[in-house]
């Protein structure tokens, strides 16, 4: 635990931790020293001077007012810290994602990173507030107990002591029947809830499928594995719980009896007897509540350990000594007999690109054409390293971008994919998104030339209207001119284009147009192309397919070759032409 703690919180919190803990485990033997004062005082006032009592009952109440003083201290400190900690791992956890490949957002990993970074970091800085004080006292002030327990009657201490072993196996075992329960519960709760954001985001076509929630099957088995686990969490846990708290009742019973004999045989008084069971009940009560903190505890443990994962999984490696930018603003591209596919295209998954070869000279424009799956959008992806190729070089500006530190890379692409993310501010701000430090000018320049004026006019707040969250406020034309204004306002010398028109309607379409035509004026083009009326002017069109390239030259050589590109120019021909016809 210490060694995950250590690798999750880090150094320097590790230390702020141990000394909150340092505050709650002074705190707890504080508290020990103020119940074994009990006993002294107990037995003086069942005794024959009642009045020698005085001096342990002053003792007694400055032990308790320093208990007072440091739990405050303890509890204040721990506040704090966990106030620091949240922050802490926050900013770990955003550092960390920031530095990672695509790759491994795959899968139900964002749904999990998401509910990691909220619920999980209030766990564990809870575990810190809450928590660290409770599991002191639980542990430490019944050692205390016991160790005070010796001056005043040695086999009373003794039966606690030799009790100690029964309980710390009891509670070993019931944690380990939780700890079960807990991982079956987290992975049927994640799928669930996964589940239902899946149904909630997909209720028009749902709808339009005439799919109700008694019809949506993976949200049903999701909900009926879920209550399996719940049935589940009572067969398996409640033994854990009720053993735990029956081998607490038995060693205090077992410590009772014990008294009782000896009191009964005159070996010890019977106001010190009182007293010591007095004891004895401070020494079960603590133990009892560590049961229910071990629920906290585990689930604690739980986020630390996928913490871990995430701090452990391996982020795109960034150069020792970056590559200097060349100095004239041409900015070619080159890709090198690249070989990629995702999982590492060996057993992890399929290849996409096969030793592809391509060039895409300064200041010209290449289209890419291809079948679905053939691996356009993969070049745009790994042009941006998005993800690492396999095999070959993949170089902007004649520099390997496996040399150039992410923040150099970036800052010599402006990149407009189909699938538009904005972020829940204002269209402003999504649009200074592309260069933060430009005026307030350049930035309504840069979104009058996407026409997003139009836009910001029709609404109450103008420029500061806000999109909502994903841009949710706004249809996908307005979300797609506001993504190629802030590629405008970034200036890069090299543009990637997703094709940004295959879905937008005619109004949308003729502004995005627009707009690209300032974007991509004398600049390095690389547009992946799904509407191929849009690419005739480009000056190379390049056909993919199987991850290689079998075809390249302009819309006329390319359609006098008859190949490959002809005959996909023509099937989009047809399947333009189709029209609704009267029935007859």
């Amino acid at each position: 635990m210490t060694a995950l703690l250590i690798r999750v919180l880090g150094w320097e919190q590790t230390e702020g931790l141990r000394r909150v803990a340092a505050w709650a485990v002074l705190a707890a033997v504080l508290q020990g020293v103020a119940y074994a004062l009990l006993v002294p005082l107990l037995t003086r006032l069942l005794g024959d001077t009642p009045t020698d009592a005085w001096p342990w009952g002053a003792a007694l109440a400055v032990a308790t007012a320093a208990y007072g003083a440091t739990a405050f201290t303890a509890t204040v400190r721990g506040n704090r810290f966990s106030a620091d900690l949240g922050r802490t791992l926050h900013h770990r956890v955003g550092d960390q994602v920031a530095g990672l490949p695509l790759g491994w957002f795959g899968g139900e990993r964002t749904g999990e990173l998401g509910q990691l970074a909220g619920q999980g970091v209030v766990q564990v800085m809870n575990a810190a507030a809450n928590l660290l004080r409770p599991l002191c006292n639980a542990f430490v002030t019944p050692a205390v107990v016991v160790l005070a327990t010796f001056a005043f009657d040695w086999r009373l201490a003794l039966a606690m002591l030799v009790a100690t072993p029964l309980v710390i196996l009891a509670y070993r075992w019931s944690g380990r029947l939780m700890a079960k329960v807990d991982r079956q519960s987290h992975a049927a709760s994640a799928e669930t809830a996964g589940r239902l954001v899946e149904f909630a985001r997909h209720q028009p076509a749902l709808r339009a499928f005439g799919r109700t929630a008694e019809d949506h099957e993976l949200l049903d088995a999701a909900l009926r594995e879920q209550h399996a686990q719940a049935r589940a969490s009572v067969r398996i846990g409640v033994p854990g719980i009720a053993g735990f708290a029956l081998a607490v009742q038995l060693c205090f019973t077992a410590v009772l009896l014990l008294g009782t004999v000896l009191a009964i045989d005159g070996s010890v008084p019977a106001g010190e007897l009182i007293a010591v069971l007095v004891l004895a009940v401070r020494f079960v009560e603590p133990m009892s509540s560590a049961a229910e903190l071990g629920g906290s505890l585990r689930m604690a443990r739980g986020t630390l350990e996928r913490l871990d994962q995430v701090f452990a999984a391996e982020p795109l490696p960034q150069p020792a000594a970056p590559a200097s930018p060349p100095e004239d603003d041409a900015y070619g591209i080159e890709l090198d007999a690249v070989r990629f596919g995702y999982g590492g295209g060996g057993g992890g998954g399929p290849i996409v690109l096969d030793g592809l070869d391509l060039r895409v000279p300064a200041g010209r424009t290449v289209a890419l054409v291809g079948p679905s799956g053939s691996g356009k959008t993969t070049v745009t992806r790994l042009i941006a390293r998005f993800w690492d190729v396999t095999g070959g070089t993949v170089r902007v500006g004649g520099t390997d971008v496996r040399d150039l530190t992410t923040e150099q890379l970036m800052s010599r692409l402006a990149i407009v994919f189909q699938d538009v993310y904005l972020f829940a501010g204002s269209i402003e701000d999504n649009i200074r998104a592309g260069r933060e430090d430009a005026t307030d000018e350049e930035v309504r320049a840069a979104g009058r030339l996407a026409r997003v004026d139009e836009i910001a006019e029709r609404l109450p707040d103008g420029w500061a209207s806000r999109v909502g969250e994903g841009g949710a406020a706004l249809s996908g034309g307005e979300r797609q001119r506001i993504s190629v204004a802030r590629a405008l306002l970034k200036q890069a010398p090299v543009v990637l284009l997703d094709e940004a028109t295959s879905a937008l309607d005619a109004e949308n379409e003729a502004a995005v147009q627009q707009a690209l035509a300032a974007l991509t004026a004398d600049r390095t083009v690389l547009v992946v192309a799904h509407r191929l009326d849009t690419i005739r002017g480009a000056d190379l069109i390049v056909f993919l397919e199987g991850g290689r390239i079998v075809e390249r030259g302009t819309h006329e050589e390319l359609r006098e070759l008859g190949g490959r590109y002809a005959e996909f120019w023509a099937e989009r021909e047809r399947a333009g032409g189709w029209r609704l016809t009267a029935r007859t």
